[in-house]
């Protein structure tokens, strides 16, 4: 049995809450076992049982779930700095990816990278996410656009997962972008992904969701239906990269489709975002994507008011989202999509839970639930989000172990 103490203020966040909902008790104290929550409440309220527990001390800091990115593209092979300084001279996402760059220029250094460079790069990304408090991530492929490049990154998570403390989700993205070699037979490089990678990659396991950009330039919307209702008949999750630069009605297939997530939604309509919100779909934010290509923040105040679940992740991406800092993103999110402290903090934990499937055991802090928690050093999470550092994690718990920072036992 472990504990940890003096805590300031802990945020439980349940998941069937209210969109602010945050659960704060002052002066508490968090118990597991193994790898569950076995208590977490008022210190005045611990059971004698957990009296003797092996015991750390939070120095008076706030302690949250563990932090959940829900949307990331991992692992890659490159950089696009060039692309970067592009763009601030004028240059459009579209103009880039027109002239070769962009996605087609990391599906080049992805396939020319072996699994053992992939994996030892995504993996310094895990070791610094974990520091920030990072305890799950979700991570697409999407970066070989064919069978063995796209199975090499899945291949590259199932080995992190078996390797390294974080939790991988992984998504196959391989509807990402129309190859160069498919550009003139589109049709048959949508036959491909649903009549064999589609197929192989659910016999094998190497996925829980399949995701399609639906987009000018990428896939259109009947395109992606396709792909989608290929991915659902053989038993993986939908998601759905909808509306980032165009309203083209990925939002309201998503919600049809009964997709757990649709990501990016800048320019969804008002009827297909109403769509999603009745369909229990979660509205996936990436602000810092927002930032670095200089397009509308999502206006996450109409996402919520129409009764939506609003979750926020990175985006971690060598293009439009070259940071796998959450904080920063959180920071985004209150400050360009006028989210409060408490709906930045549940779409990171329960919000972005429920938008990998895992919102029954993961991103609270109650009993049952996986005893992943983040210790940050502020008096409440309000501080947090207005003080921004490069680092105000102290200690990150991910499975019952202390995975970052961590304490000595104070018994």
């Amino acid at each position: 049995m472990k504990l940890l103490k003096n805590i300031s203020m802990l945020y439980r966040v349940p998941a069937e809450g209210g969109h602010d909902e945050v659960d704060p008790i002052a002066d508490a104290v968090v118990a597991w076992e193994g790898d569950t929550i076995r208590f977490a409440g008022p210190a005045g309220e611990l059971p004698a049982e957990f009296a003797d527990a092996d015991s750390f001390d939070a120095g008076g800091r706030c302690v949250v779930p563990g932090l959940i990115d829900c949307h990331t593209h991992l692992c890659f092979g490159g950089w696009r700095g060039d692309e970067f300084a592009a763009r601030l001279e004028g240059a459009s996402y579209q103009d880039i990816q027109a002239a070769g760059g962009g996605i087609n220029s990391t599906v080049n250094a992805t396939r020319a990278a072996s699994e053992e460079e992939l994996a030892d790069k995504a993996g310094n990304a895990l070791a610094d996410m974990a520091r920030l408090g990072v305890t799950t991530v979700e991570a697409k492929s999407g970066y070989g656009l064919n069978r063995d490049d796209e199975i090499k990154q899945l291949e590259v998570y199932r080995r992190l997962n078996e390797s390294q403390a974080l939790e991988i989700v992984p998504t196959f993205l391989g509807a990402h972008l129309v190859p160069v070699e498919y550009r003139d037979r589109r049709d048959d490089y949508v036959d491909l992904l649903c009549n064999d990678i589609i197929p192989e990659i659910a016999e094998r396991n190497l996925a829980r969701f399949c995701d399609v950009f639906i987009e000018d330039n990428a896939f259109t919307l009947a395109e992606g239906r396709r792909i989608l209702e290929s991915a659902k008949s053989r038993g993986l999750g939908l998601k759905i990269h909808a509306d980032q630069l165009s309203a083209g009605g990925g939002a309201g297939l998503a919600a049809e489709l009964g997709a757990v997530s649709a990501e990016h939604l800048e320019y969804a309509s008002e009827q297909d975002i109403a769509a999603m919100a009745s369909a229990g779909t979660v509205a996936v934010s990436l602000p810092i994507a927002s930032l670095y290509l200089r397009e509308p923040f999502l206006p996450a105040r109409t996402w919520i008011e129409a009764g939506a679940r609003v979750a926020v992740a990175t985006d971690f991406n060598p293009g439009s989202a070259p940071s796998y800092h959450l904080h920063l993103a959180m920071t985004l999110a209150a400050v360009h999509q006028r989210m409060s402290p408490n709906e930045v903090l549940r779409g990171v934990t329960t919000h972005a839970a429920r938008a990998v499937g895992l919102h029954a055991s993961h991103g609270s802090l109650l009993p049952g639930y996986r005893a992943d928690l983040a210790v940050i050093d502020a008096p409440d999470i309000n501080h947090w989000l207005y003080h921004f550092r490069p680092n105000a994690c102290e200690a990150t718990l991910k499975n019952g172990n202390w995975i970052a920072g961590g304490f000595r036992s104070r018994n």
